[in-house]
Formats: structure tokens, C-alpha cells, sequence
């Protein structure tokens, strides 16, 4: 037996060695970011799902040193990366064509063991019924066809709620095919994160799976603020995030929205944000937004006026 003299010499230093292995084995583990984008979809400048995700990528990357990520086009066939993953991503084609939809099960399992969700754009559509539900209680609300509409509109989000994911977001206003009129679960886990009212122009088309109905005509016709992103912490564990702009390659030079997707993917993975939001790396330029697109530019592409429309510097190289 050790003298009484060096027991609290040795029980610092076991401390200490405790300590080490623990700090260790946190920096051995580090956030597993999964990316999947889906096919070629609308052809040039929208639905770009790779080239969003690469432009995604490397803000992340700009945003933690704390995480590994990986980007793949589809459904993963090596399946430890679900298996791992602390956080998914996914942006592609919604609806019958959901890249998740014959993976749900697994999917669910997933997402039951603590694992985010982000849904961009179209991949918060799916359909009706068990999958719909499904969806229901993984992302906490989807596009609901013959309830849900997808006009294209200028969103202006005034005001920003309080939230990890929008820390360092500032309003702003953007022009995008924003769904709205989401069907949301029926509880308090569902924050609103981006809203606005819906202009009376959004309105204008027939009714239809997609495009009108009873039920949001008088939500629009009663000015009604309509939610196109939001949170959803899931009752059995885990974090969620859902966003219906993301039609426009473009929007993605966009700063404040391209840290709000930032934000909420390492916080559905778990991180932490800072009180001043991620941070974005170099600016993304149209020089930027040209890479690793699915189609080539048309014969009249303009990136000087594109640069006006969007409000995106027009010049400018990719980070290195």
C-alpha cells in the first residue's frame, strides 16, 4: 500500500491520465457530416443539388475543424456511412423520386438513435400516406401535395426568431420557389424559423396538386404568415431541420441564408454555435456558383446580370 502521503499524488495523476484519454478519444471522434445529392433534375441553374452541396461543403468546412464530411451523389452504398453518421443532409428530387423513400427504414432507425435530418428544397416533398407520416415524425413536417403550394415569390423575412441556427443571420429577402403551407406535426417541437406572408400573386394559378387549394387560398386571402423553414427536436432524440427555398443555384452565394443551412446542420449534428453564427470562408462568387453544375450555360448566359439579380459578387476565385 502506498503511504497516505502520495495517495492525492496519485489520484491527481490518475486524474490527469483520465483527463488526457478523454480529451483524446473526443478529438478521435470527430461530427460525422453526411451530404447526399440527388440526380440531375431542372436543368441549368436550379435543382442543382451537387453543386449546392459543394458550394455547402466548403462553408462547412470554413465553419468547424471539428467534423468530418462527405458528399455523395444518391443513396450511399457503403452503409457505415449512415451507420455513423451524426447528422444527414439531404438535397434532391422529392416526391415519388425521394432518394430516401426506399431507405426509409433504415432511415427511421437512424434518426431513432439520436442522428439529424436536414431536407432542402424538394426534398421536404414526399407522399401521401405511411411515407408522409413517416416523414412527419422524422423532420417534423413535408410537403403535403393538395395542401401544400410551390409558387415562386420574393420571401422577406423581417424578423428572425432567437435560435442556434440563426445566430449571425441577418433578415433578408430573396426570390426562390419557397413551398409553403407545410404540413407540420401537431406539438411544440416544431420552431418556425423563416416566415413571411405570401403575396396575393402566389395565388394565381389553378388548383391543383401543387399549386392551390381551399385551405391555403384562405390563409393567403387572411395574410397569414406562412413558415418555409423550420426546426423539429424529435421527442425520441435527435434534431431536425427543414428549408423549402433552394430551387435557384444562385441563392447559395446568398451569406445570410448560406449560414442559416450552415448553422442548422451542425446543429443537428450536435455542435455548438457561436453566438456570432458559423463562419463562411470566402465569399461564394458567380465564378464560384459556376462549378460542378449539372448542364452546361445556356448560349445567352450573362453572369454580369445575374450577378445584379441575385446581388452576388460577379468576380472572385474559390478558396483554395
Amino acid at each position: 500500500m502506498l503511504p497516505s502521503s502520495f495517495r492525492p499524488l496519485s489520484l491527481a495523476f490518475c486524474c490527469a491520465v483520465a483527463t488526457l484519454v478523454a480529451n483524446v478519444s473526443d478529438a478521435a471522434d470527430p461530427t460525422q457530416i453526411l451530404l447526399l445529392a440527388g440526380n440531375p433534375s431542372h436543368g441549368y441553374g436550379a435543382h442543382e443539388h451537387y453543386a449546392g452541396l459543394k458550394v455547402l461543403e466548403e462553408s462547412l468546412r470554413a465553419s468547424t475543424d471539428d467534423a468530418n464530411i462527405t458528399l455523395v451523389r444518391g443513396w450511399p452504398e457503403d452503409e457505415t456511412l449512415i451507420e455513423n453518421a451524426d447528422t444527414i443532409v439531404i438535397y434532391g428530387d422529392g416526391g415519388g423520386r425521394h432518394l430516401a423513400i426506399p431507405h426509409l427504414e433504415t432511415l427511421a432507425k437512424r434518426m431513432n438513435d439520436g442522428c439529424g435530418l436536414v431536407c432542402l428544397h424538394y426534398a421536404v416533398e414526399t407522399v401521401p400516406g405511411p411515407t408522409g407520416d413517416a416523414f412527419l415524425d422524422l423532420l417534423g413536417g413535408h410537403f403535403e401535395v393538395n395542401y401544400s403550394v410551390n409558387p415562386h415569390w420574393v420571401g422577406d423575412f423581417k424578423t428572425l426568431p432567437e435560435h442556434p441556427v440563426t445566430r449571425g443571420v441577418k433578415p433578408f429577402s430573396t426570390n426562390d420557389e419557397w413551398y409553403f403551407h407545410i404540413r407540420f406535426k401537431d406539438n411544440d417541437a416544431v420552431t418556425p424559423i423563416l416566415a413571411a406572408v405570401a403575396p396575393p400573386e402566389t395565388m394565381r394559378r389553378s388548383d391543383g396538386p401543387h399549386s392551390g387549394n381551399p385551405s391555403v387560398r384562405k390563409s393567403v386571402a387572411a395574410g397569414e404568415k406562412q413558415t418555409v423553414a423550420w426546426t423539429y427536436d424529435r421527442p425520441e432524440g435527435g434534431r431536425a431541420f427543414g428549408f423549402t427555398g433552394g430551387h435557384y443555384h444562385w441563392n447559395w452565394g446568398h451569406e445570410d441564408v448560406r449560414r442559416l443551412i450552415i448553422n442548422a446542420i451542425r446543429w443537428t449534428a450536435g455542435q455548438d454555435i457561436a453566438k456570432s453564427g458559423s463562419s463562411m470562408g470566402q465569399p461564394v462568387t458567380v465564378d464560384v456558383l459556376l462549378e460542378n453544375q449539372d448542364y452546361d450555360p445556356p448560349k445567352n448566359f450573362d453572369a454580369k446580370q445575374l450577378a445584379d439579380e441575385f446581388k452576388l459578387s460577379s468576380s472572385g476565385k474559390k478558396k483554395s
